[in-house]
């Protein structure tokens, strides 16, 4: 990977930090040398995290949970950094889903996946937008999925979260296109985050297996393209021609029998 780095007083914010991509995303970027502000739920071990890399690259680093559940949280998460800190990189890549049967699921199960993946992410942007503008350059990285591109049963409110998150990524994008900012989104498929989401995910079959990626890779691959000023970054060749050549009436179909096995095996 090409070496960007900031200052030494420039930080880059990853969201989702404790663990899967998100960690990936910060040793990543700790090679380089950048200073990292890691953002997480309660209970994640994060200082762990955050005092292993700055030993490790001797870089400077900061830790801050909280839940995005809630609007008063992630406010006061952005006055924070924004009056401690300058930061030249946001990568959004907290979220949260699940497989479940629509007519099954709680007010407040939709509620989270909406309040995390669209708003959270939303607000966050827009707080910390002029943070960023004030760096010399500066990089906005949000995670969307593959499920962006095809609606899917027994997720259904998750694909529609990502594709807010891919539509509003590549919108911003357009409309920072003179400033020092650049937008990017990434669209993978399943991780290999920890060992509950690998086996749900291997229930799918073998499509499952086939499409199941390495975090570091998908976060190697995202942060060299994403310095490079790529807008829309795929990651998985088989899940693309899946989700995006496919017609529809194809796709959702296939997609939730795969899907569903997530709840009829085991």
């Amino acid at each position: 990977m090409e070496q960007i780095k900031g200052t030494k007083e420039q930080y880059a914010l990853i969201t989702g930090a404790s663990q899967g991509l998100g960690r990936a995303f910060a040793y990543t970027l700790a090679k380089q040398g950048i200073n990292i502000i890691l953002v997480s739920l309660p209970g994640q071990n994060l200082i762990h995290l955050a005092n292993q890399l700055s030993h490790q690259y001797k870089i400077k680093t900061e830790c801050y949970e909280t839940n995005f559940q809630s609007d008063s949280n992630v406010e006061k998460l952005c006055m924070w950094l924004n009056k401690n800190f300058s930061i030249f990189i946001l990568i959004n890549n907290a979220g949260t889903g699940g497989t479940r049967k629509f007519s099954e699921v709680s007010t407040n199960y939709i509620d989270t996946i909406i309040q995390v993946n669209v708003k959270a992410t939303s607000l966050i942007t827009h707080r910390l937008l002029p943070n960023l503008m004030k760096q010399r350059k500066g990089y906005i990285l949000n995670v969307s999925s593959i499920a962006a591109f095809s609606p899917v049963g027994y997720k259904t409110v998750y694909p529609a979260s990502k594709s807010f998150v891919h539509s509003f990524s590549l919108g911003l994008s357009e409309e920072l296109r003179d400033t020092n900012i650049s937008v990017s989104v990434i669209n993978p498929g399943a991780m290999k985050t920890n060992e509950e989401i690998t086996a749900r995910i291997e229930k799918q079959g073998l499509l499952g297996r086939l499409t199941l990626l390495d975090p570091k890779k998908v976060a190697q691959l995202s942060l060299k393209k994403m310095f490079r000023g790529k807008k829309v970054i795929m990651l998985n060749p088989l899940s693309w021609v899946i989700s995006i050549v496919l017609p529809t009436r194809f796709k959702v179909s296939m997609m939730t029998r795969i899907i569903k096995r997530e709840l009829t095996v085991g």
